[in-house]
């Protein structure tokens, strides 16, 4: 199969190829990957493609998984007010 054609993030429609790309380039980590591609930023927030990533980083840099960092979750927070949760609660 095309490394084209394997979707490694769906979210942010990402190849493999485009990953081994940015790999070639320099880019091992999760995180710089990130930046670059934007894997793991879409809607799932990387719960359908960082395994697969970190299985795919690892095996590009011959590394066992375990020594390949994950992604750093950092989910979207928004401060609510107790008087928006207090009228929540009445309705």
């Amino acid at each position: 199969m095309n490394k084209k054609d394997i979707i490694m993030c769906r979210c942010e429609d990402v190849t493999l190829e485009d990953l081994h790309k940015k790999m070639d380039e320099g880019y091992h980590t999760f995180e710089d990957l990130k930046r670059v591609l934007r894997i793991g930023m879409g809607p799932c927030q990387a719960n359908t493609c960082g395994i697969i990533i970190q299985k795919e980083i690892s095996k590009y840099l011959n590394k066992k998984i375990e020594n390949v960092p994950t992604h750093h979750h950092r989910p979207m927070i928004q401060g609510v007010s107790l008087e928006k949760i207090f009228k929540e609660i009445k309705k």
